[in-house]
């Protein structure tokens, strides 16, 4: 069984290497630094650290500020916040502005489950998606949030990076390569793509397993980037197998399979599949329940796959 770890401990290890590292990194948060775990940061390096208080729209100007200044600023909030209540003022001063900020959601998608109904962000990825010269990063666990905040560091403009806040299974290894921009391929096959996002690489593994049990070849694409999206890896997957499903802990519309949805259909149309949140809000409950309630699990994965392949896939 793969280790389990949150995604914001990967987070905040990096946060502290890099800190060691780069005197310009600063760390801002809006009063969740334990939950975020910023608090680790701060107790290493205590004069670059800075508590906005619960004010998403204050802290991402600030952050601004700092990075007009020639800091590195990590701005962190829960992400159903930072990106609603602090959408303008990143589509101004940050995006608008090229200044180089990171902003950090925290609470992501279903690990904010027991926050309550309301503090589910599965729009999060389409609205930062939407603003000019975002970089949005999705990592898979907590191995591969390490090294997207290392790549976040070094890249020079806005970024949007998702952080989930509970345990997730670590899939991915330390000698995968993480470049922005650029997908991994996991697996390669000739009859159907999945295609996954964030934590939902666990369950797309699981599919493949039992899809390949059944000697359907699969080939796995993680894209870690939703935006720039790797179109190559897509349409090179897609010319191959003509059939595509998405996977993502998010709103099907805006994210991953909106993205792959329009690199097909301008460039090589193929039957797809978007397995995501369908247009609705979140609900109250643990992680694994609300996974279970919107059906984001291998089962769902290869039952679609079997719909595409004309039930070749047998129980």
């Amino acid at each position: 069984m793969n280790k389990m770890e949150a995604p914001r401990q990967g987070f905040a290890n990096a946060l502290i290497k890099l800190g060691k590292q780069h005197e310009d990194l600063v760390v801002l948060d809006a009063d969740c630094a334990k939950s975020n775990m910023t608090n680790l940061f701060k107790a290493e390096f205590p004069n670059r650290f800075f508590n906005i208080g619960i004010s998403e729209c204050d802290i991402v100007g600030t952050g601004a500020g700092m990075a007009v200044a020639g800091k590195v600023p990590f701005v962190n909030a829960y992400a159903n916040f930072l990106t609603g209540r602090g959408f303008d003022q990143m589509r101004i001063s940050v995006c608008y502005s090229n200044n180089n900020v990171k902003i950090c959601g925290h609470n992501a998608g279903t690990s904010a489950a027991q926050e309550g109904a309301t503090h589910l962000p599965l729009e999060d990825i389409s609205l930062m998606r939407s603003l000019p010269r975002m970089t949005v990063i999705v990592p898979a666990d907590s191995l591969e949030m390490e090294k997207a905040v290392e790549a976040a560091y070094n890249f020079d403009g806005p970024v949007y990076l998702r952080v989930g806040k509970l345990p997730v299974p670590i899939v991915t290894k330390p000698e995968d390569k993480f470049e922005i921009g650029k997908a991994i391929k996991y697996r390669e096959g000739s009859e159907i793509t999945l295609i996954s996002t964030g934590m939902m690489l666990d369950e797309t593994f699981k599919a493949a397993d039992e899809l390949e049990a059944h000697g359907v070849s699969v080939e796995v694409l993680h894209i870690h980037t939703i935006k720039p999206i790797d179109k190559e890896a897509i349409l090179a997957s897609a010319v191959k197998t003509n059939k595509v499903i998405t996977v993502e802990e998010h709103s099907i519309i805006g994210g991953l399979g909106s993205a792959v949805a329009e690199v097909l259909a301008e460039n090589h149309p193929a039957a797809l599949r978007r397995i995501g949140t369908n247009d609705r809000f979140g609900v109250s409950g643990k992680m694994d329940e609300l996974l279970d309630f919107f059906e984001l699990r291998a089962s769902r994965i290869v039952r679609t796959a079997n719909e595409l392949l004309g039930a070749k896939v047998t129980n």
